[in-house]
C-alpha cells in the first residue's frame, strides 16, 4: 500500500478490513438510512477532525441496491496544517454485500486520487478509471471486498464462533491492486464509551510497517457484540502519536443498541 495513505485512509481501511470471500448469508444487521459519526483525535486529546457513514438505497443499472458513503475531513488546529478531504462510495448488493462499484476521492494534504472502479462479475475483472492521471486499468480478481463494502460485509458475518487468537486471511481491492490483510481476534472486552458502557469484541489487523505505522500490530478495533456489530473504536499507534476515532452519534439502526448502562 502507498505509504503517502495518511490519515482518514487509515480510518477506513482499518476499519474495514474483515471481509472474507462473498457469501450468501442474507444481510440482518444494517439497512437502509442507517449513520453513524465518529470522533477523530490526535493522542487521544486534540480533535482531528469528523468521519461519516452512511447508508442510502438506490438504483444502480436496474437493480436496487445500498450506496455506502463515507466521508472524512480535519478540523480545528490539525486542519491548519494539513486539511482532509476524503469521499468513498460504494454500491453492493442489499442481501450479500456483493460490490458493483466504487468511488474514491481523496485530498489529503495535496495528495489527491480520484478513481471509480467497477467490478465485473462474469469476467471477474474490476476496471479502475483514474481521473488524475487520465488512465484506464482492469485487475482480475477472486473475491473481494472494496473499502467501503467490507465494513458492511463483517457486520453481516457470524463470528460469534471465533475463538482468541484466531486469524482471518482477507483480500481487499484498492488503487487497482488487491492487497492481503489478516485479522486477529483479541476476545471481548466492556467498554467505557460517551454512549455507556458496552460489550465489545476486539480485533487488531496485522499491518505493513512503515512511515505510518510504529509496528505490525499497531492497530485495534472495537466492535459492538451486540445485533449491530458496529465499530465503535479504533486506536493506532502511529510513528508520531496515536490516532483514535469514538462513535459519538448514530441513528437509524437496524436493531437496537445494547448498552449495560449509559
Amino acid at each position: 500500500m502507498k505509504k503517502r495513505t495518511l490519515l482518514f485512509a487509515l480510518f477506513f481501511i482499518a476499519f474495514t478490513s474483515f471481509g472474507q470471500e462473498i457469501s450468501s448469508e442474507k444481510n440482518t444487521v444494517f439497512k437502509n438510512g442507517e449513520w453513524l459519526r465518529y470522533k477523530m483525535s490526535y493522542s487521544g486529546w486534540m480533535r482531528a477532525g469528523t468521519a461519516i457513514l452512511k447508508l442510502e438505497e438506490k438504483e444502480l443499472n436496474g437493480k436496487k441496491v445500498l450506496h455506502a458513503t463515507g466521508t472524512g475531513w480535519t478540523s480545528g488546529m490539525i486542519k491548519l496544517f494539513f486539511k482532509v478531504d476524503d469521499t468513498y462510495e460504494s454500491y453492493f448488493d442489499k442481501e450479500i454485500t456483493k460490490p458493483y462499484f466504487f468511488k474514491r476521492k481523496i485530498d489529503e494534504g495535496g495528495y489527491k486520487k480520484n478513481r471509480n472502479t467497477t467490478f465485473n462479475y462474469k469476467t471477474k475483472k474490476a476496471f479502475v478509471q483514474d481521473f488524475i492521471k487520465k488512465k484506464d486499468t482492469s485487475i482480475t480478481f477472486s473475491e473481494v471486498q472494496d473499502m467501503l463494502s467490507s465494513f458492511y460485509y463483517l457486520r453481516n458475518k457470524n463470528v460469534d464462533t471465533l475463538k482468541k487468537g484466531e486469524e482471518i486471511s482477507i483480500d481487499m481491492f484498492l488503487d487497482s491492486q488487491i492487497y492481503p490483510f489478516k485479522l486477529r481476534f483479541l476476545g471481548k472486552e466492556i467498554l467505557e464509551t460517551k454512549i455507556g458502557a458496552v460489550k465489545t469484541l476486539k480485533f487488531r489487523p496485522l499491518v505493513q510497517t512503515g512511515r505510518i505505522f510504529k509496528a505490525q500490530e499497531s492497530v485495534t478495533i472495537w466492535i459492538t457484540a451486540d445485533k449491530n456489530k458496529i465499530p465503535i473504536k479504533m486506536k493506532a499507534n502511529l510513528s508520531v502519536g496515536s490516532l483514535r476515532a469514538d462513535l459519538e452519534a448514530y441513528k437509524g439502526l437496524a436493531n437496537s443498541f445494547e448498552k449495560i448502562y449509559n
